[in-house]
């Protein structure tokens, strides 16, 4: 049931900290307020807070005015937000954010981070035993640091109960839009999205980033170009001593040397890549299911919606209706 009354959202603020992990969010969220407004009570109040209260120094260099925390301990807080950011390779948790984070954690009703702010939620103990995501490039430096997170490395944002976290910079955005549709349900969100000309409203099953450049970031580079053939020849029988041969190996070097540069075997490689092109099919262009399965070397359009069911948990069409921009299409 969507909400009636004015909900208060605080965003936690710190020196080095990323502008659009800020920005954004409270930007979604102003949106939706301005966009209702005379239509009932504001939908929410945003609060920028930091440990001391006054101007912090975004790592683009702008100044941001806040509130001090110990300012808002009688206040009653509806959604805490950590956005993300640091200087250098190393995320460095305020430790005054954090214990107030702790006290705050068990009287909000969610609590939610941006990129590495995710890093803030372990450090007060927010995240362990959960199901959470951060920027690609701090996934392993999370994981290391706090073994009890189950990290999804992939999604573009995650919920588990109250916590929800999402991936880097934009994603800030799509976890927002998603927090406003939970909130005053779907038209709102969908209208707040149009304003901040996202034209496609992205869910937290969407990837981070696509499979070649997964693949790309796990083994340096060496198999770029079977990459590119294998996303140019997806109709084809793709087996392993195919891609083998493309890669000039033998079939069972091939298969071992590829699974221990990028962490998944080549069947695996091309399934995600076959997915992910049907994905882009579906959100690009008004081809017809079967044309899609065709091209995208499933053959036959009830093996894509198989495919779509067990990977997504959702039909072609309905993910086609959810994130296409050209409308209706044949299915």
């Amino acid at each position: 049931m969507p909400s009636k009354k004015t909900l208060r959202v605080v965003l936690l603020a710190y020196d080095d900290m990323n502008l659009l992990d800020l920005c954004g969010p409270l930007q979604a969220l102003a949106t939706a307020s301005k966009r209702h407004t005379g239509k009932g009570p504001a939908l929410y109040e945003t609060i920028v807070a930091s440990a001391d209260g006054g101007m912090i120094t975004t790592s683009a260099g702008l100044p941001v005015m806040t509130v001090a925390i110990a300012t808002l301990d009688d206040l009653a807080i509806d959604t805490l937000i950590t956005p993300g950011g640091c200087k250098g390779q190393e995320y460095y948790a305020p430790p005054a954010l954090v214990k107030w984070v702790v006290r705050q954690a068990p009287l909000v009703r969610r609590l939610c981070s941006v990129c590495t702010g995710a890093f803030l939620l372990a450090a007060a103990g927010q995240l362990d035993g959960k199901r959470a995501t951060t920027h690609w490039e701090w996934v392993d430096r999370l994981q290391s640091q706090y073994p009890g997170i189950n990290i999804d490395a992939d999604k573009i944002f995650i919920q588990d109960g109250s916590v929800w976290s999402s991936a880097g910079v934009s994603a800030g955005i799509d976890l927002t839009l998603a927090l406003i549709e939970e909130d005053y349900g779907h038209h709102v969100a969908i209208e707040t999205a149009r304003q901040l000309v996202m034209f496609i409203k992205r869910t937290g099953g969407q990837s981070q980033f696509s499979v070649p450049l997964a693949a790309q970031a796990h083994e340096g580079g060496r198999f770029d170009d079977l990459h590119a053939w294998v996303a140019a020849n997806l109709h084809e029988n793709l087996t392993v001593d195919r891609l083998a041969e493309q890669a000039g190996m033998t079939p069972r070097t091939f298969a071992r040397s590829y699974a221990s540069q990028s962490g998944r075997t080549p069947a695996k490689m091309v399934e995600a890549m076959r997915l992910e092109a049907a994905c882009r099919a579906l959100e690009k262009t008004v081809l017809p299911l079967k044309a899609i399965a065709a091209n995208t070397g499933y053959v036959e359009e009830q093996n894509l919606r198989r495919v779509f069911q067990r990977q997504l948990g959702v039909s072609p069409t309905q993910y086609r209706s959810r994130f296409s921009g050209h409308g209706a299409a044949v299915n």
